[in-house]
Protein backbone atom coordinates (compact mmCIF):
# COMPACT_ATOMS: atom_id res chain seq x y z
CA UNK A 1 0.00 0.00 0.00
CA UNK A 2 1.55 3.56 -0.89
CA UNK A 3 1.51 6.94 0.99
CA UNK A 4 -1.03 9.31 -0.73
CA UNK A 5 0.67 11.67 1.01
CA UNK A 6 2.72 14.26 -1.43
CA UNK A 7 4.82 15.77 1.11
CA UNK A 8 6.42 12.08 0.94
CA UNK A 9 6.61 11.30 -2.35
CA UNK A 10 10.20 10.96 -3.98
CA UNK A 11 9.38 13.96 -6.62
CA UNK A 12 6.99 16.72 -5.81
CA UNK A 13 5.82 20.02 -6.96
CA UNK A 14 8.72 21.14 -4.21
CA UNK A 15 11.32 20.30 -5.93
CA UNK A 16 10.98 22.33 -8.51
CA UNK A 17 11.07 25.16 -6.36
CA UNK A 18 14.03 27.74 -6.05
CA UNK A 19 14.16 29.36 -2.18
CA UNK A 20 15.48 32.31 -4.06
CA UNK A 21 11.90 33.15 -6.15
CA UNK A 22 9.32 32.29 -3.26
CA UNK A 23 7.19 35.64 -3.04
CA UNK A 24 6.29 36.64 0.71
CA UNK A 25 3.26 34.62 0.23
CA UNK A 26 4.65 31.81 -0.27
CA UNK A 27 7.52 32.03 2.47
CA UNK A 28 4.45 32.54 4.76
CA UNK A 29 2.54 29.43 3.38
CA UNK A 30 6.00 27.59 3.87
CA UNK A 31 5.90 29.04 7.52
CA UNK A 32 1.92 27.37 8.00
CA UNK A 33 2.87 24.56 7.09
CA UNK A 34 5.95 24.51 9.71
CA UNK A 35 4.06 25.17 12.28
CA UNK A 36 1.33 22.76 10.88
CA UNK A 37 3.52 20.46 10.77
CA UNK A 38 4.61 20.66 14.74
CA UNK A 39 0.49 21.49 16.18
CA UNK A 40 0.51 17.81 14.27
CA UNK A 41 3.59 16.43 16.23
CA UNK A 42 2.08 17.93 19.29
CA UNK A 43 -1.31 15.95 18.11
CA UNK A 44 0.60 12.83 18.34
CA UNK A 45 2.36 13.32 21.54
CA UNK A 46 -1.14 14.31 23.18
CA UNK A 47 -2.30 11.00 22.03
CA UNK A 48 0.03 9.25 23.19
CA UNK A 49 -0.14 10.59 26.45
CA UNK A 50 -3.72 9.76 26.63
CA UNK A 51 -3.13 6.17 25.33
CA UNK A 52 -0.77 5.86 28.73
CA UNK A 53 -2.87 7.29 30.98
CA UNK A 54 -5.78 5.38 30.11
CA UNK A 55 -4.05 3.01 30.11
CA UNK A 56 -2.23 3.06 33.21
CA UNK A 57 -6.08 3.83 34.87
CA UNK A 58 -7.04 0.74 33.82
CA UNK A 59 -3.91 -1.35 35.14
CA UNK A 60 -4.88 0.38 38.57
CA UNK A 61 -8.84 -0.30 38.58
CA UNK A 62 -8.29 -3.31 36.40
CA UNK A 63 -10.05 -5.97 38.46
CA UNK A 64 -10.32 -8.51 35.66
CA UNK A 65 -8.38 -10.33 32.80
CA UNK A 66 -10.25 -8.52 29.88
CA UNK A 67 -9.48 -4.86 31.44
CA UNK A 68 -6.21 -5.56 32.03
CA UNK A 69 -6.07 -7.03 28.54
CA UNK A 70 -7.23 -3.39 27.29
CA UNK A 71 -4.86 -1.79 29.45
CA UNK A 72 -1.87 -3.58 28.21
CA UNK A 73 -3.20 -2.58 24.45
CA UNK A 74 -3.62 0.81 24.74
CA UNK A 75 0.22 1.27 26.40
CA UNK A 76 1.63 -0.59 23.80
CA UNK A 77 -0.63 1.76 21.27
CA UNK A 78 1.17 4.72 23.03
CA UNK A 79 4.65 4.50 21.54
CA UNK A 80 3.29 3.84 18.64
CA UNK A 81 1.54 6.71 18.26
CA UNK A 82 4.51 8.84 19.64
CA UNK A 83 6.86 7.06 16.82
CA UNK A 84 4.14 7.40 14.30
CA UNK A 85 4.00 11.43 14.74
CA UNK A 86 7.71 11.55 15.54
CA UNK A 87 8.74 10.15 11.73
CA UNK A 88 5.71 11.90 10.03
CA UNK A 89 7.03 15.27 11.37
CA UNK A 90 11.07 14.45 10.67
CA UNK A 91 9.81 13.30 7.08
CA UNK A 92 7.69 16.33 6.36
CA UNK A 93 10.62 18.62 8.39
CA UNK A 94 13.05 16.66 5.58
CA UNK A 95 11.23 17.59 2.89
CA UNK A 96 10.43 21.47 3.37
CA UNK A 97 13.81 22.08 5.05
CA UNK A 98 15.60 23.22 0.85
CA UNK A 99 12.47 25.81 1.04
CA UNK A 100 13.85 27.41 4.45
CA UNK A 101 16.85 27.67 3.39
CA UNK A 102 18.65 25.76 6.16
Amino acid sequence: MSRSCPMLDAHTAYADLDPAELTLRDRLAVDRTVLANERTLLAHVRTALGLLGAGGALLYVGDSAVLVGVALVLLLLAPLALGAGVSRFVAVRRRLRPLLGR
